[in-house]
């Protein structure tokens, strides 16, 4: 699976360890945004991860920001962005089976390296119901409104 990591400097640590996780995993994996813990906006590593995702360039996206709130805010404003922010495993499955989630966003305030991990690997495997009831659903979340 081909997967892009972003994060603002709050969320760089456990990026990183995330992403390297994953590619010991054996996951194509991609880093962008902050560099360092030095002050990097939490919008603009959404836009990166978000430019990739929408390219087809990669599978899955994973943000990390403080809470992730601010990321998730960012991702959403996006048309055929799916952006969960997770804070436990059933939420990971749920986003992904029920929402079609495509972008994952983690709170490195909120979560250890173990939780958030798990909840990334979670929602990495888990895959998408395409049940008519959850892909009508998907469709008026993406604006593609069925007739009446």
């Amino acid at each position: 699976m081909t997967v892009v990591f972003g994060s603002d400097h709050a969320g760089y640590d456990l990026r990183h360890a995330l992403a390297a996780g994953f590619r010991a995993a054996g996951h194509d994996v991609s880093e962008v945004g902050a560099t360092s813990d030095a002050p990097y906006d939490y919008p603009d590593a959404a836009d990166l991860v978000c430019a990739q995702v929408l390219a087809g360039g990669t599978d899955l996206g994973v943000l990390v920001c403080g809470t992730g709130i601010g990321v998730s805010i960012r991702a959403n404003r996006y048309s055929g962005i799916r952006a969960a922010n997770c804070c436990t495993t059933e939420m990971a499955v749920l986003a992904r089976q029920h929402n079609h989630a495509n972008v994952l966003c983690l709170g490195a305030r909120l979560l250890n390296l173990e939780q958030a991990e798990e909840i990334a690997r979670v929602f990495l495997q888990t895959e998408e119901d395409t049940s008519e009831r959850h892909s009508r659903r998907v469709r008026k979340l993406d604006g593609n409104f069925p007739a009446s």
